[in-house]
């Protein structure tokens, strides 16, 4: 699919994930759609590169699968959300946009479902995964810089809660809430809200099959 929308400029296209890691180094996009299935480099390495080299750079995974486990891994490390293959011009446009300010293109509650399933369990490899899903280690980040209420957001985030209901669950304005979620990414050096709630899961601040939606 050629993506052809006001505001948007496709600068580079590449064949395997070898030469869009080679093009992303050259061309600095500020947004990269990968497939998750490539010839030789797949999708997942790519993305790691790529993100590795730019850190600025959004990512957005195209999958046949609304649950491939290539997926959680892929936003263990940075990427910014996931497509199916069959997305629509104006779908795709429309995710090109949203990652590109910075948000995460997943539903909080549809990430929630992705990471129950895939997310490792005391060092596990992930259910249905294979040796390259398993790859990405479980991350055990420093939660020490938050504040109690800063805490309790993340957990609350991990359970699949949107800001507007997040402010109804502590009774503040969404205001709050919104300068709760940028002091937790910026203490945390999180991406978007994916990264958060995989982080929530990954240690251990809310559990597959625990309390949520």
């Amino acid at each position: 699919m050629i993506l052809t929308a006001r505001g948007i400029d496709v600068i580079g296209e590449a064949a395997d994930g070898a030469e869009a890691v080679e093009l992303v180094g050259r061309l600095r996009p500020d947004v990269v759609l990968l497939d998750v299935r490539m010839p030789g480099m797949d999708g997942l390495e790519a993305a790691r590169r790529i993100l590795a080299q730019a850190p600025g750079c959004r990512v957005i995974m195209l999958t046949t699968f609304d649950l491939d486990h290539y997926v959680y891994a892929a936003l263990a490390a940075g990427a910014s959300g996931f497509l199916l293959k069959d997305v629509t011009a104006a779908h795709l446009a429309a995710a090109v946009r949203l990652v590109d300010t910075g948000d995460a293109l997943l539903a909080p509650s549809i990430t929630r479902r992705l990471v129950e399933r895939f997310v490792p369990a005391a060092g596990a490899a992930p259910a249905g995964s294979d040796d390259r899903a398993a790859a990405a280690p479980a991350v055990h980040r420093d939660l020490s810089p938050l504040t109690p209420r800063e805490l309790e957001v993340l957990t609350l985030m991990g359970r699949g809660l949107s800001n507007a209901e997040l402010a109804q669950e502590l009774t503040v304005s969404e205001a709050t809430v919104k300068t709760h979620v940028a002091r937790i990414f910026a203490k945390l050096s999180l991406r978007d809200r994916a990264q958060a709630v995989v982080l929530a899961y990954e240690t251990a601040l809310v559990l597959p099959g625990g309390p949520g939606r």
